[in-house]
C-alpha cells in the first residue's frame, strides 16, 4: 500500500518541477532550470505479466535543446529488487522516448539513502554493459533549514527538506521554521505546501507537531488539514459540552460519581455514546444506570 510520505516525496516534483534544478545543485550535479515541463505517463508496463510503474515521470526541456526525462522514486526502505527495476525504467524510457533519462531517489532515512546511492554495475564483472547511477536526496544531503529568512528564499525546497528530515531530532525546529516562513506566503502558495508537508510526515510523531503548528501559526488558511483540525476542535468542544451536561444532571439528582466514572465520561470522544448517556442521566439512580448496556 502506498504511504502518504511516499506520495509526498515524489509528488512535490510534479507540483513544482523547477525544484529539481535546486536539488541537483545541492547534490553536486548542477542542472539548469527547465524552460518547459511535461508530465509524462508513469505506467511503464509492457505486454507482459509484470507491471512496471515509476512514481513520477517528467520531461524537462532547457535552453539549447537540452532535454531529459526525470524519473522520481520515493524509497522508504532497502529493497534489493529495486536496482533491477530502476535499470529497467531507465532503459525502457530511453528506448521509448529517445531522450536521456535521469533517476532521482528521495528517502527519509540515512541508511536507505546510502543504500540507494550505490553505483550498480550490470553485466559481467570484467565488462559491465550498463551502470546504474541514481541521484539520491535524503537526510544525508538535504539541508536542515532552521533559519526563517533562508526558508523564505525557497519554500518548496524547504518543504522537501522538512519531509526528508521527518525523523530528525530537530524536526520540531525545522517545522516551526517552515510554518513561520509560510505565514508570509500567499494562500495559493502556502496551501499545497502545508498539505504536502502533512502528507510527507505520514504517521510519524512529527505529524502531530505539524498539525499543532498549522492550528496556531497557519490558522487563517483554509487548507484541508487546517479545516480538519478545526473540525476536530469543534467536535471536541461538543463532546466536552455533552459530558458536562451528563455530570450536571447526575449532580442535580444527587447521584455519586466516582473519579473513575467521571474520567470515563469526560474523556469519551464518541458523540453517539455521550448522547445515549445524556438521555439516561436525568432518570439515573446511580452512575451504573448511565452506563447500562455499554
Amino acid at each position: 500500500m502506498v504511504s502518504s510520505p511516499h506520495e509526498a516525496m515524489h509528488r512535490i516534483f510534479q507540483e513544482y518541477p523547477g525544484l529539481f534544478s535546486r536539488v541537483s545543485e545541492l547534490l553536486g550535479v548542477p542542472i539548469a532550470a527547465p524552460t518547459s515541463v511535461s508530465v509524462m505517463p508513469t505506467d511503464l508496463t509492457e505486454n507482459r505479466p509484470v507491471e512496471r510503474r515509476v512514481d513520477t515521470l517528467l520531461r524537462l526541456d532547457a535552453e539549447g535543446d537540452e532535454s531529459f526525462l526525470l524519473a522520481v522514486e520515493a524509497q522508504g526502505k532497502k529493497d534489493e529488487d529495486k536496482p533491477a527495476s530502476w535499470a529497467y525504467y531507465l532503459s525502457y524510457l530511453y528506448t521509448k522516448y529517445r531522450v536521456p533519462p535521469l533517476l532521482l531517489v528521495v528517502c527519509q532515512d540515512r541508511a536507505t539513502a546510502e543504500w540507494a546511492s550505490r553505483t550498480v554495475p550490470i553485466g559481467p564483472r570484467q565488462w559491465p554493459a550498463l551502470t546504474l547511477r541514481p541521484l539520491v536526496a535524503g537526510p544525508h544531503n538535504m539541508p536542515v533549514i532552521t533559519n526563517v529568512a533562508e526558508a523564505r528564499k525557497d519554500l518548496v525546497l524547504t518543504t522537501l527538506a522538512a519531509i526528508t528530515h521527518a525523523a530528525d531530532p530537530d524536526i520540531g525546529a525545522i517545522l516551526k521554521t517552515l510554518s513561520t516562513a509560510l505565514r508570509d506566503a500567499p494562500e495559493n502558495i502556502a496551501d499545497p505546501l502545508v498539505e504536502l508537508t502533512a502528507q510527507g510526515l505520514g504517521s510519524r510523531p512529527a505529524a502531530q507537531q505539524w498539525r499543532n503548528l498549522v492550528a496556531v501559526d497557519l490558522s487563517f488558511y483554509k487548507s484541508a488539514i487546517s479545516e480538519e483540525i478545526r473540525d476536530e476542535g469543534r467536535s471536541e468542544g461538543r463532546a466536552e459540552g455533552i459530558a458536562q451536561g451528563i455530570l450536571l444532571f447526575l449532580a442535580r439528582s444527587g447521584v455519586d460519581v466516582p473519579d473513575e466514572a467521571r474520567e470515563r465520561i469526560t474523556t469519551c470522544g464518541d458523540p453517539d455514546t455521550l448522547n445515549r448517556w445524556l438521555l439516561r442521566a436525568p432518570v439515573a439512580q446511580s452512575v451504573e444506570d448511565v452506563f447500562a448496556e455499554e
